[in-house]
């Protein structure tokens, strides 16, 4: 008598990454922000969708049909960009809010970290921008943001926000969207970082070594914007799922 819903709820969620793969193959193709230093290269809509892939589907179904979605795009004419690894910023991060929301905080502190000191210690990454204020220069961390975003998974609050999106509150799940697409929006764009200066610079040398101070310089001012606008385009479509899942029997398959 189990077997036929076991069996059930499996087709279910097959069928449903399948159509999580053809819409993120349908976004990935819309342009959004250029991507500094690279002409005519743009970064995709579907980039929005990542945390809420992971926060839905969960730490395997979500970055598998992120991969499906982009390789999928790959053959319907979109260029890769970092040799066919262009999957992988997005499918970390699913991956990495999918184990947070199930409660395998430490998998997601590892991954975020393991980056963070990866980025850092990368020969090609700029540590440090100077600005100058009022006459007083400054060091400020290129990374600043995603060590914010280290220290908020860190902290009780990204417990809390696993918490909020398990509510029935609209108003709590958006907040807890926001924290958590925060958190993973910023390791997707570490990934990518490390990408663009590994493969773009070190392997196959297309951005030369004293250009990156320069591109970074500019990303600097430009990152937090564009991140920030991801992030709040996730929250607000993550929470109407969310929320619309919970009403129906859908909820089933969100298994958090």
């Amino acid at each position: 008598m189990k077997i036929l819903p076991s069996k059930y709820i499996t087709n279910r969620k097959i069928a449903l990454a399948s159509v999580f793969s053809v819409l993120y193959l349908i976004l990935r193709l819309l342009p959004t922000f250029p991507m500094v230093g690279m002409a005519g290269v743009f970064f995709s809509i579907s980039d929005a969708l990542a945390p809420i892939y992971g926060i839905i589907l969960g730490p395997f179904t979500g970055p598998l049909s992120i991969a499906i979605g982009t390789f999928l795009a790959i053959g319907l004419g979109k260029p890769p960009v970092f040799l066919g690894l262009d999957f992988l910023p997005a499918f970390l991060n699913a991956m990495a809010l999918g184990f947070l929301v199930r409660k395998k905080w430490i998998f997601t502190s590892i991954i975020n970290l393991a980056l963070l000191l990866i980025f850092y210690f990368h020969p090609y990454t700029l540590q440090f921008v100077n600005i100058s204020i009022s006459e007083t220069n400054l060091s400020i961390p290129f990374a600043w943001m995603h060590i914010l975003a280290f220290l908020v998974l860190l902290s009780p609050l990204s417990r809390k926000a696993v918490l909020w999106i398990k509510s029935s509150d609209a108003k709590l799940i958006w907040i807890g969207m926001l924290v958590l697409s925060f958190i993973g929006t910023f390791i997707q764009h570490l990934t990518g970082s490390i990408l663009f200066e590994t493969i773009l610079g070190q392997l196959l040398n297309s951005i030369p070594y004293e250009a990156f101070r320069t591109i970074w310089t500019t990303i600097f001012w430009v990152y937090p914007i564009e991140r920030i606008i991801l992030i709040i385009v996730s929250s607000v479509i993550g929470s109407i799922l969310i929320k619309s899942f919970k009403a129906t029997n859908i909820k089933e398959l969100m298994n958090f």
